[in-house]
C-alpha cells in the first residue's frame, strides 16, 4: 500500500485548533479522495473555511471537489456539482455551480454512490481541463501565514 499523502503544516496548525471529530471526518475523507484520485494536486486555504482543494492540475479552476472546514462541521463541495449527474439527489445547495454533501459520519461518504459521484467529478474536471497539468500529486499552500 502506498504511504499515505502527509498533511502541510500550514493546514495541520489550523486544522489543530478544530474539534477532535471534525479532524478525525477530515483525515478519513480526504484519504478517501486521495484513494480515488492520487494524482490530484491539493490546494489549501484558509479564507472564510480551512478548505483542501483537490484538482486535476494546479489551478483551482480545474478542481473537482473541496473539503471546507468550518467551526464544528465539514462538507464535500463539489465545484461543478450542477453539471454533473447526481441521481441520487444526493447534493445540496442553491449556488449557480457547487454543491455539497453534509458530513457527520464515514458512511455519509464511504458509500458507493459518493464514490461514483466523486469518480465522476474527476472524469468531467479532466475533460474540462483546458491544458494537461505539468503538477500531479503535489500539496500547493495558499495559506499566508501572519
Amino acid at each position: 500500500m502506498k504511504t499515505p499523502r502527509p498533511i502541510h503544516p500550514d493546514f495541520q496548525f489550523l486544522l489543530d485548533f478544530k474539534e477532535q471529530n471534525v479532524i478525525d471526518l477530515f483525515k478519513d475523507l480526504r484519504e478517501y479522495i486521495l484513494e480515488l484520485y492520487p494524482d490530484n494536486n491539493e490546494l489549501l486555504y484558509h479564507t472564510h473555511a480551512l478548505t483542501a482543494v483537490f484538482s486535476v492540475s494546479d489551478k483551482l479552476s480545474d478542481a473537482f471537489c473541496m473539503l471546507p472546514i468550518y467551526t464544528n462541521h465539514l462538507n464535500l463541495g463539489f465545484n461543478k456539482g450542477t453539471l454533473l449527474k447526481d441521481p441520487d439527489k444526493l447534493l445540496t445547495g442553491t449556488g449557480n455551480l457547487i454543491r455539497h454533501l453534509d458530513i457527520k459520519q464515514p458512511k455519509d461518504y464511504r458509500n458507493p454512490k459518493v464514490k461514483a459521484l466523486v469518480k465522476e467529478a474527476v472524469a468531467f474536471a479532466v475533460k474540462d481541463m483546458d491544458k494537461p497539468s505539468k503538477s500531479v500529486g503535489k500539496t500547493i499552500s495558499k495559506i499566508k501565514k501572519k
